[in-house]
């Protein structure tokens, strides 16, 4: 894991997660936990000795009160063949080796064990991404990395059988999420702790214009002022 390339900088990622609980934003959350309850109820099985991996928040931790806790560092804080469910939330995204945290999450399981990973992926904030960029070159003449790489469904069924998970599925959920403006979905994307976190980053802060120019994009392309 050592010779991974950074893709997060773990320190900026959790005060995002820290600045978010004070005021947080939970409607995906609670999404996830909805789906999450679902998948368990259709195995008809029950879990003594769940595991929560990554930013796990009310709507999820409600469902397994006595679950341990656990961050999702690049080398978890886990113990191998201890746990009968395993569930990663709002974590595998930011990993630097996504990989690497799915065999860790096999490794807890104890034989017959499950795992269920819940992350964003494909073209999760499509529209940001596309807003930021047109307003960045037209400003700059360059781009930066402002959005996440995310992966795509197709390439996940393949990762967890690199994992070595058995009979592995990956499936998704579109959920749309319409916004008058870019300030708004911002303002959401801080409550969930999902600002940009990336280690390669600008750390400067953007000309004002670049700020007004994402705006106009975003409202001319995207707006949902209904």
């Amino acid at each position: 894991m050592n010779g991974t390339p950074k893709l997060t900088d773990r320190s900026a990622l959790a005060a995002h997660r820290t600045r978010a609980a004070s005021a947080p934003t939970l409607f995906l959350h609670e999404e996830a936990a909805v789906e999450v309850e679902e998948r368990l109820a259709d195995i008809k099985k029950s879990f003594t000795s769940p595991a929560l991996i990554g930013h796990v928040t009310d709507p999820i931790t409600l469902l397994f009160p006595q679950a341990p806790l656990f961050d999702d560092a690049p080398e978890l804080p886990i113990t191998q063949n201890a746990h009968d469910l395993v569930v990663h939330a709002f974590g595998l995204h930011w990993a630097d080796d996504l990989v690497g945290q799915l065999v860790q999450s096999r490794l807890a399981l104890k034989p017959d064990g499950l795992f269920l990973g819940v992350m964003f992926g494909g073209a999760t904030l499509s529209e940001l991404r596309a807003a930021l960029a047109e307003a960045e070159t037209r400003v700059t003449g360059g781009l930066s990395p402002r959005i996440l790489p995310m992966a795509d469904l197709r390439d996940l069924g393949g990762l967890l059988q690199r994992a070595g998970l058995a009979l592995p599925v990956a499936d998704s959920r579109k959920i749309t999420v319409r916004y008058p403006d870019l300030a708004t979905l911002i303002c959401d994307l801080r409550g969930m702790g999902e600002t940009n976190a990336m280690v390669t980053r600008h750390r400067n802060v953007p000309p004002r214009k670049f700020f007004s120019e994402a705006e106009s994009v975003y409202r001319q392309n995207f707006s949902d002022e209904g």
